[in-house]
Formats: C-alpha cells, structure tokens, sequence
C-alpha cells in the first residue's frame, strides 16, 4: 500500500501542474494562433483527464473481494492505465498530427509569439517540478535497477503511465517553445506547422510505449524478478521445506499472489504437515506484505 500511496502523490502532483499549465496554455493558443501551443493546450488537457482516470482506477483497484472477484480489483488500475494510453495516442498525438497538417496546408503566422514563449517557459518550469516528483517515486522503488530496466519490468502501470506522460510533456514543451522560436527568427510559419507534428509524434511514440507495458500488465505478470528470486530463496532456507518443485506468483496491482508446490520435510503425522504449511504461509506474508493469497501444495514429485 504504501507504493500506492507514493503513485497517488506523484498523481495528483502531476495533476495540479497539467491543470494549471492547460488553462494558460489554451489562452496563449486562442491568443496568438500558434498551431504548436494549441497542441500542447490540448495535450494537458488530455493528461489532467488521465491523471483523474488513474485516480478513479486506484480507487477501483481498493474495491474489497467479493465472490465474482476472488482474488480482489487489484488488475483494475491496468486497465484504467491502458485507457489512459489509449488516449494519449489518440487525443494527443493523432489530434497534435492533424493539427499540425492542417496548418502546413493553410500557413499562418502566429500573432504576439511572446506570449507563447513566456507561457512555455514557465510551462516547462512546473513541468520539470512534476517530472522531479515522479522521478523521486521511481528513485524510492527500482533499487538498483537503471531506470529503463525499472520501466520494463515495473509492476506499478500507474507510476509508469505518470513518468511516461511526464518525459512526453516535457519533450512536447521544449519542441513547441524550438517551433515558436523557429518561426519568429525566419518569419516562416512552416516550423509552426513540423513542431505540431513532431509533438504529435513524440506523443504517440510514448503511448505505444506505455502500452505496451501495460498490455503485459493486463494479461498478467508475475511479481517483478527480483521479489519472485527473493521469495525462492526464502522458501529454500526455510526449515520445513526439503525441496521447491513450482514457484508462480501473480501482481495483482498492489498485491501478489503466490502458488507453491513443495516438499516438506518429513513429519510423523497430518497434523504437524500442516502446521509446517500454515507457518511458512504466514512467515512468507509477513516477510513479504503484498502477499495477499498463498496457495500452498505440498507433494513428493514435480
């Protein structure tokens, strides 16, 4: 839980900045006409929308057990993250693309650039402010992992969604503020036109990133590698056990399951068989707190 937490921190974080950063964004575009700021209003105004999703799926995934869902809500935060994916390939990039050759077939310069450029600048600025705070949730999290190895084998789908949408932003800035003043120095709104395109490309190039991962996530993964080795080599050590034939786990959002087929050492009766059962069940959840379900199968043969 107390990841959940740190994911809703770098949410709503992310969340005040977009909102703040959309409205003058959406200004600055009705002000001086800039295909590239209009892109980029409409690219906050899609990631407030979707950071108001990842709330509503972290909600969701809190939803306690019920007898159609056993093992809890706990995937549901992956498909809101997959929603959230899907809209930022489409309302973002595919929307910033049209835009962007729509203005290369009807040119027009921006009118009051500056405007745009202050706006951009400060943009950037808290932008960078909720990319710092995404980054220090990650930082606490992937241990020694680099952080491209930390996205690709992260279970939590909302904190990469939050980083993803962050490194995107922040691109999306720093191109639209080159366009701008692109096309100031040359007087040619062409560069209007291919920084609206190319933030649309760096848009959809994200989502299908974050997609990708998040599909995985969807269909199911294992705990990440090194709480599944962790979980191995604790079952090894621990004395009731001979031998470990089969170690699955599940990520069930925050939790985890775990499914083990062992075998034990032997035991003069039932009773004790099970005893020894019941103490690795509950030494393993407590050593590991996002153990929710242990099922545990003892046997002499894999």
């Amino acid at each position: 839980m107390a990841k959940s937490h740190g994911s809703t921190r770098a949410i709503l974080y992310a969340l005040g900045a977009n909102l703040g950063i959309a409205i003058a964004k959406t200004a600055a575009a009705v002000h001086t006409n800039s295909g590239a700021m209009l892109a980029e209003a409409i690219h906050s105004a899609a990631d407030s929308a979707n950071q108001l999703l990842l709330l509503i799926g972290l909600k969701r995934a809190r939803k306690p057990v019920s007898a159609e869902h056993p093992l809890g809500y706990g995937k549901a935060i992956y498909f809101w993250s997959f929603v959230v994916a899907l809209l930022l390939f489409s309302l973002g990039g595919m929307f910033s693309i049209y835009e962007g050759i729509h203005k290369l077939q009807h040119p027009e310069m921006p009118t009051s650039p500056w405007v745009a450029v202050a706006v951009l600048v400060v943009a950037i600025l808290l932008e960078l402010g909720s990319l710092r705070t995404a980054m220090q949730e990650v930082a606490r999290v992937r241990g020694q992992r680099s952080f491209l190895r930390w996205f690709r084998t992260s279970r939590q789908s909302e904190l990469i969604v939050v980083v993803g949408e962050d490194i995107a932003a922040l691109a999306g800035l720093v191109l639209a503020l080159a366009a701008v003043l692109a096309t100031m120095m040359t007087g040619n709104p062409l560069y209007d036109a291919l920084g609206t395109i190319a933030i649309g490309a760096v848009l959809i190039l994200v989502a299908i990133a974050i997609g990708v991962e998040v599909k995985s996530l969807l269909i199911g993964e294992s705990a990440d590698p090194e709480t599944v080795a962790e979980i191995r080599a604790f079952l090894k050590d621990r004395e009731e056990i001979a031998e470990v034939y089969r170690l699955i786990t599940l990520q069930l959002g925050s939790e985890v399951m775990v499914a083990i087929k062992a075998r034990l050492r032997e035991r003069d009766s039932a009773a004790k068989l099970i005893g020894d059962i019941n103490h690795v069940e509950q030494a393993l959840q407590e050593t590991f707190p996002a153990i929710r379900w242990v099922f545990f199968e003892p046997d002499v043969k894999d």
